[in-house]
């Protein structure tokens, strides 16, 4: 048997790992061969491959990013784009593909499985807004980054009395916002699920001040105030529809600058939550994840995705992973919000 493996939309620490995971296991219990498609789903369409063996994973375990690339590319949007992964699919000699992404990946690969597609998913996000899954894989080591960000800012925040605005991603869900403020003891977090009033924030604080500390405000890139929208760095559209968010941390240290006539700072962390090597707990996951994906091909068990539930693996369906995005949940939000000031 031959597997295609491919990994797709952002890249994250422990997609190497699961790299790895497929690769050892099929080769070595099952003998099965492997052909790497190269980023993304553009791979698959434009018939760009690379070797994948064993020689090829080693020592990849605590390596960023991915050795297989990635892109935003989806063949839905381009004519004659599935006849044409069908197509590089059967000239490969590819029984089956494993591929390793997001919402958008796993989106795609949700459509291929209803075309008769032979696919097996693996959930993989900093966001961690993937649905049948506890945890995705890269969230903890963007939470982890954050939160060593945000230690490190409360010092220079207190030595010049300021206000820090730490801007973090989350697009649709506060995740690594909510996880990250809580870690760093943010006075304040903000995130997608539940627009701000600008005016809270500053009771918040103006509160802090009073205590002689400085406050540190950790907010989503998809945070909005009540009455606005999301902060936008253009307008223009990804393959998959998205805008590129970001600016939102400015515009909020630039306003409680204005309102307390205290100086504030905008920090924003960006690519740097998803790049560097896996945490233990991400090497971890994604390792088993990927165990579990082959063994999911071995058993012909495709149109599903191996998840996380409490401490097992199990699988799910395609469709219902992508359905809806996990977000933060009011009640939540309410248990962190107990602490903000």
């Amino acid at each position: 048997m031959r597997v295609g493996v491919l990994t797709g939309g952002g890249d994250c620490p422990g997609l190497n790992a699961v790299i790895r995971a497929v690769v050892r296991k099929g080769a070595s219990e099952y003998g099965y061969e492997f052909v790497g498609f190269r980023d993304g789903w553009k791979g698959p369409l434009e018939n760009v491959t690379c070797e994948l063996g064993i020689p090829q994973v080693r020592g990849i375990l605590p390596r960023g990013g991915t050795i297989l690339g990635s892109s935003r590319t989806n063949p839905f949007k381009v004519d004659g784009g599935v006849e044409r992964i069908k197509e590089n699919l059967a000239s490969n000699g590819v029984d089956a593909l494993v591929a390793i992404g997001g919402e958008d990946t796993l989106g795609v690969a949700t459509k291929l499985s209803e075309l008769g597609v032979n696919v097996v998913g693996v959930p993989k996000t900093i966001d961690n807004d993937l649905g049948a899954t506890d945890f995705t894989f890269g969230f903890d080591t963007a939470v982890n980054i954050a939160t060593e960000a945000i230690d490190r800012l409360h010092t220079t925040a207190e030595s010049h009395h300021r206000i820090v605005v730490v801007e973090v991603m989350g697009r649709h869900a506060g995740w690594i916002a909510l996880h990250s403020g809580l870690a760093g003891g943010a006075n304040v977090i903000l995130i997608p699920e539940v627009p701000f009033d600008l005016e809270k924030v500053v009771d918040h604080v103006e509160s802090r001040f009073r205590t002689n500390f400085s406050p540190i405000i950790v907010v989503a890139e998809g945070a909005t105030p009540k009455e606005g929208t999301n902060a936008l760095q253009n307008e223009e559209l990804d393959a998959f529809g998205h805008v590129r968010l970001g600016g939102v941390g400015d515009m909020i240290a630039a306003e409680l600058e204005k309102r307390t006539g205290k100086e504030a700072r905008a920090v924003v962390l960006g690519h740097t939550q998803r790049g560097g090597t896996p945490t233990a707990f991400d090497r971890w996951l994604a390792t088993r994840f990927g165990l579990h994906a082959i063994a999911a091909v071995h058993d012909g068990d495709f149109g599903k995705m191996v998840a996380l539930r409490g401490t097992d693996i199990v699988r799910a369906p395609l469709a219902e992973a992508t359905k809806e995005l996990k977000v933060v949940t009011p009640e939540l939000y309410a248990e962190a919000s107990v602490l903000f000031g």
